[in-house]
Formats: structure tokens, sequence, C-alpha cells
């Protein structure tokens, strides 16, 4: 089994990196060895390792500059997913791709589910959207995997800004009024794995191929978030300016962005759960696990 890894420096692709190893040959690359921005690359890509999996946890993230940079934002995100799924299905290999939970635009009152009505409202979301549909419309046999506020041990990440920005100000002031998950990168990258280890072990036949909401259990929002990173921090001995209790909830209003943010980023996961048999702890394990790597 050869499988083809888009983004591994990545939070996702780094932690896939180690987790797929076990299933087969991994070949993977970064932006410097595919720009995933250039359709004939990921081609001569694609056609070089002939695999049988593709996983592309790559995309274009800076959701603010997305913005002003429509066109590359486009380009990674809405259109290289079609160009791997067109590849994919010429081969006969199988797509596994992220998305995200900007795709809806937040107003809704529950936790959404795969079939409700997207509605993105930011240039990063609208690009990712428009990503999934270009892969759904290629024809080939692919999972796709709409996650919510990834963070982990490698790369950038809110938890790390949080233990960072305690370290340096004596006052910190947080978005209280929006609400989600917090998805650790371990979590995404052992759910994949052991989803396509099923996929080899059963084959394509009848498999559930289609997309799927994976996040941690329960819900928070950043400020409340942003408490319990530094509460750990603190027990763990780490010297902080200040206290998880002198965080100052804040509304979204008070900290414009160029990119509107969902108020409600909640993911209901019955669909993965029911489907695959696993079970997806609360967010609260994952950021333990990668405070303790940090920290």
């Amino acid at each position: 089994m050869k499988i083809l890894l888009t983004g591994k420096h990545g939070q996702v692709g780094f932690e896939l990196q180690r987790l797929l190893a076990v299933l087969g040959e991994v070949v993977a690359v970064d932006h410097a060895e595919c720009d995933l921005s250039d359709p004939a690359a990921i081609r001569r890509l694609v056609a070089a390792v002939q695999p049988q999996i593709i996983v592309n946890p790559a995309a274009y993230t800076a959701v603010d500059k997305a913005e002003s940079d429509e066109t590359t934002a486009h380009a990674v995100n809405a259109v290289a997913p079609g160009i791997f799924g067109e590849a994919a299905k010429a081969l006969g290999a199988v797509v596994v791709h992220y998305s995200t939970d900007y795709v809806f635009d937040g107003t809704g009152a529950g936790a959404y589910r795969e079939d409700d009505a997207p509605n993105p409202q930011s240039v990063y979301g609208k690009s990712k959207l428009a990503g999934e549909r270009a892969l759904q419309a290629s024809g080939a046999d692919c999972l796709i995997f709409r996650t919510s506020w990834v963070f982990g041990a490698h790369g950038g990440n809110f938890a790390k800004t949080m233990l960072r920005l305690a370290g340096e100000r004596d006052t910190l002031k947080v978005v209280a009024d929006q609400f989600g998950a917090p998805t650790s990168a371990a979590l995404l990258a052992d759910a994949t794995a052991q989803v396509l280890a099923r996929l080899i072990r059963d084959g394509r036949a009848g498999f559930p191929f289609g997309l799927y909401h994976l996040v941690a259990g329960g819900v928070t929002n950043w400020h409340a978030y942003a408490q319990a990173v530094v509460s750990a921090a603190a027990a763990a001995g780490k010297p902080l300016k200040i206290a998880a209790a002198d965080i100052e909830p804040i509304p979204s209003s008070a900290y414009p962005v160029p990119a509107p943010r969902p108020a409600n980023s909640r993911l209901a996961t019955g669909k993965f759960t029911d489907t695959f048999g696993l079970r997806l702890p609360p967010w609260e394990d994952g950021l333990a696990h990668v405070l303790q790597q940090i920290l």
C-alpha cells in the first residue's frame, strides 16, 4: 500500500506521518515539494508516486489573510482537492480530505449535521466548501472530514498563543461568545488511521465513503479554552504573568477581524461514531495530552 500525504509539516500532517507508516509506504510532501496552487504540479506528483491512497490535510489556513488573498486560497482550498480527486479517479485511488466548521454561518442553535445547508461567510469558508464539492464531483472514492479548532504539539495554534501571551502580558482578553470543540491533530490522525485500516482490511466494496464531521467530544468557548490552557500551565509550574481567573471574557464585537468567525462551530459527530464504531474523547483529554508535551 502506497500512501501520498500532503502538508507533512502541518499540525495534522505531522501526526499522520507516524500513524500512516504502519499501514503502508508513506510518501510525505510539503509546499516546497508540491505547490498545491499549481494543478500541473499536483498531477505530476500523483503520476510519480502512483498511490493507492491520497491523504490531503494541506490547506490555506490563514483565515484573515484569505480575505485579501482570495486567488491563492481558492487555488489551494477549492481547486486542488478536485485535481487530487480527478487524478485519484484515473488511478483507482482513494482520497482523504479535511474541511472545516467555517462552511457554516454559525447562526444555528444546535450542533451542525452533515446534511445541514452550508452558508460560509468568509473567503476561507467558501474556498473550503468549494473544495469539498470539487472532490465529490471528481467521482473518486473519498472521505471528507470536517473538523474545528485544531491544535497540536507541533505547529502554531491557539493553545500555544495563549501560553505565550500569559507569560508576556499582565492582562488578556479572549472572545467568549464563539462555541466549538478544540480538536487535537493527534485525534484527527488517530481516527483517520483507524478508518483507513478498516478500508485496507475490508476492501472498498460497500465501504462507507462520504462526508463526516470529526471533532473531539464536548463544547467550550475560546475564553474557557484559554483558561484551561493557563490553568494547566500554572499547575505545571510554568512562569506566568496572569492567572486563568484574570483572563477577561469579551464579545466578538470587541475583537474585530477581517474574516467573520462562526459563533456556533459545534459539529454533530453521530454519523462518524455510528458508522465506524470509534469513540471521540472529550476535548479536555486531547488538550491535557498536548500540554504535557509542550510544557
